[in-house]
């Protein structure tokens, strides 16, 4: 039995909704940026101001991981932080490094998405039950 190959667009993989508030860290993949401007306006260079849908961050070693502690706040609760990273041997980084780093900073993976062909990226998230305690307490 053959692979099955997604041919569902990037964008849809990574969750970037029309109109989507997305911030980019690092990131320097023009293709990137220009796929991302078809579908959302709302893009900003550097740590968002307000809550983010979405964050780009690019890291290729652990002190690269250091902003996710600020960027958890700078995120709409639903929102997510992509970190995106080499693939293959030549990763410098390691998903389970990611993982460790993103528990330090209060926020779980949930998803890996193949950012191109040379870098994948992994999703994190506000954890549910500190989503629904931040409702709470603001009355939501």
């Amino acid at each position: 039995m053959a692979d099955a190959v997604s041919t569902r667009p990037l964008l849809d993989k990574l969750g970037v909704r029309p109109g989507a508030r997305v911030a980019l860290l690092g990131l320097d993949e023009p293709w990137f940026e220009e796929v991302l401007a078809d579908r959302t306006h709302a893009i900003e260079h550097g740590r968002p101001n307000g809550a983010a849908d979405l964050v780009f961050l690019a890291a290729e070693s652990m002190p690269d991981l250091a902003p996710l502690r600020n960027l958890r706040a700078a995120i709409a609760p639903n929102g997510a932080i992509w970190v995106v990273m080499t693939k293959g041997r030549r990763a410098m980084l390691r998903d389970l490094d990611v993982m460790e780093a993103a528990r330090d900073a209060g926020l779980v993976d949930n998803k890996v998405v193949s950012f191109s062909d040379t870098k994948t990226s992994l999703r994190l998230v506000i954890r549910l039950a500190d989503r629904a305690a931040a409702s709470a307490k603001s009355g939501s």
